[in-house]
């Protein structure tokens, strides 16, 4: 039998639901340190067994991770993912949907296979950036140049024909790849000093928004840099961004269209330009499998429990949907997804008639743009006025730590006692520092605020997150820290039952910014509440 999408789809999630079934059956119950409630609430006290006691995040995380892997916009991962959620919800008996909210370029990531030929054999650490051609079904072999200093983008084009047939080398060569606290910890002051000028000068050399003189940007990926060497007939481009940490790399995106793009570990990239600086012509063989598949329709998922009082009221459990590729975009942003996923299912379970609706929203290309929760407020501008609260999530894996205030006046009223029905062990670690200042579109949490819907972000402590695994290769299913990502779904359980039922609306009113500018020693006019962006519905049609 033929198998089409769609029935390859629902296969492949039959399978997938039944394993996840299985595993449930199988978990087990963890240890809980004693408990102090505040109050009687048995809302509360249901909600701490189910979420402590009998969580389902390392489970939901390994179907979501392992088997369904990144979610990067556009591609078939993404929406088989969306649906997986979908049917999820329903099995827990939550109603759910995709929405379309526009398109974005689809692509397919294959294989990626880099090596090193000549002047000796080894296999690279890398990968295609996302989007990326690959090389037609066959293997390429050429050399690889180091992209030359110019004195402005005139001499680049003079250059340009020698780049033809060649893998040229376009990222900053690090002296080194020890992070920085690994020198600190051992180097003499003396040798510390100098490794630090050293990597000064390499960023300085090769950053900027044009790159050597080129005149072209390396922005996200390749960049315009990477179009223009395409269009002269290079081979490919190879870059390298290193994070601060052992073995990190950036994984963004290309824009490529015939030739790959490809992202080198530190080590390797350093390897090849040192070879290709010292003239002994490295030769790479690079067989790479992908797709361009044009536009494709992207998707929020939706989960609603019906308000019995006030249905039209809306608490909202937030966080961004899709990912970078270059791992399983586990961190960023698997672990919210987990997160609002899990406090879903212990909600159903202890709070199945909330007084005010209960909707989580796992939103499409927030990397883009914060495409799909920009989407939603425009599609949907008539519930704006009944949402009571949204609860964002959006940076690793750690406990939470603090609770914005988003800018709302009043918010110390309803956060403070909110916070007073917390179980002790999340009171303690929870910050509260007042109403604050809206978010100005860090996160999804962006795209309510500036409409003055009451946005509160829900920060985590850090565990090394900008260093190891924000939209790196290493973003992967081991750095979850379960223990700390079930007592979050159990705390996003908790604010959005209590907000369901606060006998008051959060007021609308705003803090002002203009003045805490001021009073901060800026002129008046230098902060102002953040003003609403048209979501980016579709790929940028000079870029694609």
């Amino acid at each position: 039998m033929k198998m089409t999408p769609a029935r390859g789809r629902t296969l492949i999630l039959g399978s997938l639901c039944t394993a996840f079934a299985l595993s449930l059956s199988l978990a087990a119950p963890a240890y809980l340190p004693a408990q102090t409630f505040p109050t009687e609430d048995p809302v509360i006290k249901r909600l701490w067994a189910l979420g402590m006691d009998s969580s389902r995040v390392q489970q939901l995380a390994q179907v979501f991770l392992d088997s369904l892997g990144p979610r990067l916009s556009g591609t078939p991962q993404q929406r088989a993912a969306n649906d997986w959620v979908v049917k999820t919800y329903t099995d827990w008996g939550i109603t759910a949907r995709n929405e379309q909210v526009g398109t974005w370029r689809g692509w397919r990531r294959g294989h990626s296979h880099i090596d090193l030929r000549t002047p000796r054999v080894r296999s690279l650490e890398g990968t295609m950036l996302a989007y990326s051609p690959g090389t037609g079904g066959q293997p390429v072999e050429a050399e690889a140049i180091v992209l030359p200093r110019f004195a402005d983008s005139a001499e680049f084009v003079r250059w340009l024909p020698q780049a033809r047939g060649k893998f040229v080398l376009v990222s900053a060569p690090l002296p080194t790849c020890r992070p920085v606290e690994n020198w600190t910890a051992n180097a003499t002051p003396e040798v510390k000093a100098r490794m630090d000028a050293e990597l000064r000068a390499v960023r300085s050399e090769w950053g900027g928004s044009s790159v050597r003189g080129t005149g072209y940007s390396l922005a996200l990926g390749s960049g315009t840099l990477g179009i223009r060497l395409e269009e002269a007939g290079a081979a490919g481009v190879v870059t390298s961004r290193p994070k601060d940490a052992w073995g990190s790399i950036d994984v963004f995106e290309s824009y490529n269209t015939r030739t790959p793009a490809l992202a080198l570990s530190c080590e390797d990239y350093g390897l090849v330009f040192r070879l290709a600086d010292n003239n002994q012509k490295p030769t790479l063989r690079v067989d790479a499998d992908a797709e361009l598949l044009g536009e494709q329709p992207i998707f929020n998922t939706i989960g609603v429990i019906r308000g019995s009082e006030l249905p039209d009221e809306y608490v909202v459990l937030s966080a961004h949907f899709d990912s970078w590729d270059g791992g399983s975009g586990a961190t960023d942003n698997g672990t919210g997804t987990l997160t609002m996923m899990e406090a879903m299912r212990i909600l159903k379970l202890a709070y199945p008639n909330p007084k005010r609706s209960i909707l989580v929203g796992h939103w499409t290309a927030e990397e883009k743009g914060l495409v799909g929760s920009r989407a939603f407020t425009e599609d949907n501008a008539d519930m704006l006025d009944g949402i009571q609260a949204v609860f964002n999530q959006d940076n690793g894996t750690g406990r939470i730590v603090r609770i914005g205030g988003g800018g709302m006046a009043n918010s110390p009223r309803h956060i403070n006692a909110w916070m007073d029905k917390l179980p002790s062990e999340f009171k303690t670690q929870i910050n509260f520092a007042g109403p604050g200042s809206p978010s100005g579109g860090g996160s999804d949490d962006a795209s309510f605020a500036c409409h003055g819907v009451p946005a509160f972000g829900l920060g985590a402590h850090g565990w090394n997150y900008g260093q190891y695994t924000w939209h790196t290769n290493r973003d992967t299913y081991d750095k979850l820290v379960f223990d700390e990502l079930k007592g979050n779904a159990t705390i996003a359980a908790m604010f959005a039952y209590l907000a369901s039922e606060d006998p008051e609306k959060v007021s609308r009113e705003r803090v002002d910014v203009a003045a805490r500018a001021q009073a901060g020693g800026r002129a008046p006019g230098a902060m102002a509440w953040p003003a609403c962006q048209a979501a980016p519905r579709k790929t940028n049609p000079r870029l694609r």
